[in-house]
């Protein structure tokens, strides 16, 4: 491995064997006069690939330990969400985590509305962020809020590419409370975010959103259609409520609602509906 340029003592830009350019974090690797030949590869404590220029730009600001914890976050996501994230998201982590560290300590306070949403919308990622966010805390000696658990969150929402960039992503989250907010205002309730019911409805807007960004509907069985008809009979509210929902996809993002899409949704919300009015759970 050939390092061509210090970024500091600990930091340095690498060319590796095949010539692929990556950078390089190891104890003193940036020391020596560039460029050299780095044989001793146990010096080598992380190395990264497909880095674009403004991230290593970064570098020199950001601490190197934040660094590294925003890196051991970002290989827990990829650990337990098995799938390919964004190669620039360690830096992009960090960059986020520093500017939100260094805002506390001036006393600037944090916040974000999309607290709940996140939670019950991407569990797994909101889980990942809060042992993330966690151990940093410890670590850096800094309490974060809450809030910077959803930052952390959302941006590996945005990393797996589901939802296309940030503002993407949030747009989606944002349109969801939407949604729920029409559910609650339809039948008067005060919908649990905590309540199983909720997660279940919570996790089919998300998929719903998601296949109607994308242009692909769950597909029409002719089998579905029956039984819709009689959902439609036996669940008059929810379905009207289903069908106002429909209607404002339609008329706001120009989403067609098929039978198979607004079928569950009229059982999610009928479960929802009978939880937040004192009945038991349904399945």
């Amino acid at each position: 491995m050939q390092i061509v340029k210090k970024i500091n003592n600990n930091v340095a830009l690498a060319l590796d064997g095949r010539g692929n350019e990556l950078v390089v974090f190891g104890k003193g690797v940036g020391f020596p006069a560039m460029p050299y030949e780095l044989d001793d590869l146990d010096r080598v404590q992380r190395t990264f690939y497909n880095v674009s220029k403004r991230y290593i730009d970064l570098l020199p600001d950001l601490p190197e330990a934040l660094m590294l914890a925003a890196d051991d976050i970002v290989e827990d996501a990829q650990d337990e969400l098995d799938c390919e994230l964004n190669p620039n998201l360690p830096f992009i982590l960090a960059d986020h985590l520093n500017f939100a560290i260094q805002r506390i300590r001036q006393g600037v306070p944090l916040q974000s509305p999309l607290c709940y949403d996140v939670k019950h919308l991407y569990p797994r990622e909101y889980q990942i962020a809060a042992r993330g966010v966690r151990q940093l805390c410890e670590t850096a000696g800094v309490q974060l809020p809450e809030s910077e658990t959803v930052s952390v969150a959302l941006h590996l929402i945005n990393a797996e590419g589901k939802a296309g960039d940030m503002h993407s992503t949030m747009a989606n989250v944002e349109l969801i409370a939407r949604l729920t907010e029409m559910v609650e205002e339809y039948f008067h309730i005060r919908i649990d975010p905590d309540s199983f019911n909720y997660s279940r409805l919570a996790m089919h807007m998300r998929y719903l959103v998601q296949r109607m960004s994308e242009g692909s509907p769950m597909p029409e069985d002719p089998a579905t259609r029956e039984l819709f008809r009689s959902v439609k009979m036996e669940y008059p509210e929810d379905y009207d409520c289903t069908r106002r929902i429909a209607d404002w996809l339609a008329a706001n993002r120009g989403w067609h609602c098929n039978s198979e899409e607004q079928l569950y949704l009229v059982m999610h919300i009928h479960r929802v509906r009978v939880s937040a009015q004192g009945g038991q759970d349904g399945d």
